[in-house]
């Protein structure tokens, strides 16, 4: 009786201990521990084998082939599951790739401080305790006009401490078109339970006046919260309530008034076409006893949740116990020093990436495009530079988008089949694939990146 093919091919697949003996990996457990080989090679067994029962695989792979094979297999296990990728994308805040990318003064900082000792909590004038927020706070009100600050680990964090410290047991008014989910199914009215806070919805929808919170206001009233929609918009038949004016109604009513700036920018981006984003200064000048806002969004630095306001507010949510739970390491409190040093100097649009990519100019791009283009097509990549639209990302300014140019490659086996080898590669390559095509968007990649995607085409052959 004949026996199949599958199970022959079964039959044939050689055992684990065979292969270990082999020159190739041998030599491969010279760099690697015994134990990662041992595994990269059942893996890959087992992986051939459900692909002969599947009829996947119809024939088996030379021996040198499996080898090679095994080894690819065993020095991906052992790259490290968190690492840099290129962000050819065109998603300048990219929530996926870790938004904001650090400035190299932000990076210098962040290793000085992390090669030792630090003056994390050492007051070097006192030679006694000193408070780890010291570090920012004065920036942070100098750039801003704020009477104080503190900083925790991120945006949520920062509206959860607010709320828990200010509210508890009372209510919170807020206009029903400002109550946002902010991603990973992370809501404000979820945020107000869990600090044990009462939601008080005014308005409607799409409008809400300045009438609606002073109709609410009453004996459990603890807080005005004012949301920032920045991860998106509520256009036409519309109005809602200023900033200043909530503000002034809080003022005298004797209420505090909270505002969620979500990303929080420090810079005008309304010459750069960008806009509808307001300052965090603006807010400040405005009169928010309250406000917070994201370190790694448009501010260009660490992830953080910065809180900025009153001091007699401040001072109590510094001294709420989840204060603490919520602290900052010394790594991201020296990049936030030297990304917020970067706007006292005048110098952020030049430092920080973040700044950097939304001011680059679509004819700059082109002829980065164009570059990038000829160097591919001397190789035989079919690649044309093409105009695009880079989108900020982050949750900031949702409805606009910036003209960008992106290498256009078309391979001869797919737009998919390049998304995946460049995305497998020990430095990955994130692009986008529209119409058919892949794209590198020029406008998130810097300079050093485009002789690592020259090198990633000779080296895949695409």
């Amino acid at each position: 009786m004949e026996v199949p093919m599958d199970k022959q091919l079964l039959r044939r697949i050689p055992k684990v201990d065979d292969l270990l003996r082999r020159p190739a990996l041998e030599a491969l457990a010279v760099e690697a521990p015994a134990s990662a080989v041992t595994e990269a090679v059942r893996r890959t067994l087992d992986a051939l084998r459900e692909n002969i029962l599947s009829g996947a695989v119809t024939e088996l792979p030379c021996e040198e082939a499996l080898c090679a094979e095994i080894a690819e297999a065993c020095r991906s296990a052992r790259l490290p599951s968190l690492r840099s990728v290129i962000n050819a994308t065109g998603v300048v805040l990219h929530t996926n790739l870790g938004r904001a990318a650090l400035s190299r003064r932000a990076l210098r900082a962040a290793e000085d401080v992390s090669r030792g000792y630090s003056t994390l909590e050492y007051d070097l004038t006192t030679g006694g305790r000193g408070q780890r927020y010291a570090h920012v706070e004065s920036l942070l009100c100098r750039l801003t006009g704020a009477e104080s600050a503190l900083v925790v680990n991120n945006n949520a964090a920062a509206v959860l401490l607010t709320l828990s410290a200010l509210t508890a047991g009372g209510e919170v008014i807020t206009s029903r078109g400002e109550l946002v989910e902010i991603g990973g199914s992370f809501r404000m009215p979820d945020i107000m339970a869990a600090c044990g806070a009462v939601l008080r919805e005014v308005g409607a929808t799409n409008k809400t006046r300045l009438s609606d919170y002073e109709a609410a206001i009453g004996e459990n009233t603890r807080a005005l919260l004012k949301v920032h929609t920045s991860n998106y918009r509520i256009v036409g038949f519309t109005e809602s309530v200023s900033p200043a004016a909530l503000a002034e109604l809080g003022r005298a009513r004797g209420i505090p008034v909270i505002e969620d700036l979500g990303s929080g920018c420090f810079v005008d981006l309304t010459p750069l076409g960008i806009q509808g984003e307001p300052t965090v200064q603006d807010s400040v000048r405005a009169g928010m006893d309250v406000l917070s806002f994201s370190g790694d969004k448009l501010l260009g630095g660490p992830q953080a949740g910065i809180l900025l306001g009153r001091k007699r507010y401040i001072d109590l949510l510094k001294r709420h116990p989840l204060a603490r739970a919520m602290r900052v390491d010394k790594l991201t409190l020296a990049a936030l020093e030297a990304t917020l040093q970067a706007y006292d100097d005048g110098t952020a649009f030049q430092e920080l990436p973040v700044l950097s990519m939304l001011s680059r100019k679509p004819e700059e791009l082109r002829q980065a495009a164009e570059t990038l283009c000829s160097r591919l097509q001397a190789m035989g990549v079919s690649a044309e530079a093409v105009p695009t639209d880079s989108t900020i990302g982050g949750g900031a300014v949702p409805t606009q988008t910036l003209p960008s140019f992106a290498a256009a490659i078309s391979p001869p086996d797919g737009a998919d089949a390049l998304e995946a080898r460049l995305r497998q590669r020990p430095r990955p390559i994130i692009v986008r694939i529209a119409h058919g095509r892949c794209l590198l968007d020029l406008r998130t990649l810097f300079a050093e990146d485009l002789d690592e995607i020259v090198r990633a085409f000779e080296e895949s052959g695409a």
